[in-house]
């Protein structure tokens, strides 16, 4: 059984707010795929996205001094929200619990779709998914997000930033660093890239609006985006 992993971002799920005509055709293709691949399964990990944003805002506005914990916890609880949406959506595809921890003993895939939100302050979503990659033998992870590729710098404060198609392990963690901080803008975070590289996982980085260049991942097709551990 073929197992790929799809770290859904929620810059893509609820930019501003639930982006439905995304998650529609979004559905519809991912049912479509798995229809004539039957020996697939897929794992999606939801990111926080608008309500992420919205309620750690309103907690700085409320407290100043609000503990940083606490407003990861909000962050981490916008994951689960996004997360019960994208499970609901699915329907009979994904009919486990919402994974909330992924090192839990308790986690069942029964399904072919299995959903995951964030587990704790200190962990992003990009750790979540190689996790669960590592637990239930995946060895891609779809890093889904509102930009096209990795570049070699940012290319919103650096206009000679250029992208890359692909890109060693040891060249990208010489980019990213190696230590996790909640602020960190990084295209996959240093923590799930250590373990991703330990495992010898691929990662590739993707505009996941593009319907069509997500079908063409998961199809093994030409496609745009960035892989990481080439």
């Amino acid at each position: 059984m073929k197992l790929t992993v799809l770290s859904v971002g929620g810059s893509i799920i609820s930019p501003d707010k639930v982006d439905y005509a995304f998650l529609s055709s979004f559905r519809t293709m991912i049912i479509s795929h798995l229809e004539s691949h039957p020996d697939e399964k897929l794992i999606f990990v939801a990111g926080g996205g608008a309500p992420a944003r919205i309620y750690q805002d309103a907690l700085r506005r409320i407290d100043p001094e609000a503990p940083a914990e606490l407003q990861d916890w909000l962050g981490i609880k916008a994951t689960h929200l996004n997360g019960m949406l994208l499970k609901a959506a699915f329907g009979s595809y994904a009919p486990d619990d919402l994974v909330t921890n992924p090192t839990d003993d308790a986690v069942q895939f029964t399904g072919r779709i299995l959903v995951a939100g964030g587990w704790k302050p200190g962990f992003s979503t990009d750790t979540d998914a190689v996790y669960l990659a590592r637990r239930f033998g995946g060895k891609t992870v779809v890093n889904l997000s509102n930009i096209k590729k990795v570049y070699t710098d940012d290319p919103r404060k650096n206009p000679d930033a250029k992208p890359i198609d692909a890109i060693s392990w040891k060249d990208f963690r010489k980019m990213v660093g190696y230590e996790w901080n909640p602020g960190l803008n990084a295209p996959f975070d240093p923590i799930a890239s250590g373990i991703a590289d330990e495992c010898g996982m691929t990662v590739i980085a993707a505009d996941g609006r593009d319907i069509e260049n997500t079908k063409a991942i998961l199809e093994g097709r030409q496609f745009e985006g960035t892989i990481i551990g080439a």
